[in-house]
């Protein structure tokens, strides 16, 4: 069974008396391990169906499926818990909390899923290491380059083990050589844990990590060769 399944997916917005229809029966399937990359240019729903397969929206219509959860069937207290267990996240601009320090930032998911014990704190301190932070641990947010906050947030989206890891635009506030240091980052550890990676980006030097490419336009998914 996929680890992602999108069945005649439709989503709309209100603006003000205008209805802004993002997609119009969507479907996709990803399979457990691949790393999907979703292109296409601001505003065209890339972002929206990120957060369509995190729960974190509910679809006008079709039906939802991830790591064996039926999403339209879940209340939004149910899908915060499905989040929180199945899928980690890494952003553009890496929501990393400001009164956290990088080891505790990385913890964090874990203190939500009760699993804040010595094999994680082991866990994190491993995730430290392979990612050049291990000196960097106690420091706050504010005190680190923006690639060094992007590696920590890798870690965090990483350290329960999720089945999935959503990344939105995340070099997008990087250069470009540290831009691909973190997208080599996050493939090597990704495939590693064997997880499902799913990425939404308009910038091209991603295609070449990819296993599958996506370019949404006019809501609709054309795939496009690799």
């Amino acid at each position: 069974m996929p680890i992602v399944s999108l069945l005649n997916i439709s989503k709309s917005y209100k603006e003000g008396e205008k209805k802004n229809q993002i997609f119009e029966n969507l479907s996709m399937e990803i399979e457990e391990g691949e790393f999907i990359v979703l292109l296409g240019r601001s505003g065209s729903g890339k972002s929206t169906l990120l957060n369509l397969i995190a729960g974190i929206d509910a679809p006008d219509s079709g039906i939802i499926r991830v790591s064996g959860h039926k999403l339209n069937h879940l209340s939004e207290t149910d899908r915060t818990l499905f989040r929180r267990c199945h899928i980690g996240f890494v952003f553009q601009s890496f929501n990393l909390l400001p009164t956290l320090t990088v080891k505790e930032n990385i913890l964090f998911p874990l203190e939500l899923n009760d699993l804040l014990d010595e094999t994680g704190l082991q866990g994190a301190e491993r995730l430290l290491e392979r990612l050049g932070l291990l000196d960097r641990k106690n420091a706050f947010p504010d005190r680190l380059s923006g690639g060094e906050q992007q590696r920590v947030a890798i870690a965090r989206a990483l350290i329960h083990h999720p089945d999935i890891v959503l990344a939105d635009e995340p070099t997008g506030n990087l250069d470009l050589e540290t831009g691909q240091e973190v997208l080599n980052l996050l493939d090597e550890l990704v495939r590693e844990q064997g997880k499902t990676l799913i990425m939404a980006t308009h910038s091209q030097e991603v295609i070449g990590f990819a296993d599958r490419i996506y370019t949404l336009r006019h809501g609709r998914l054309e795939a496009t060769s690799l």
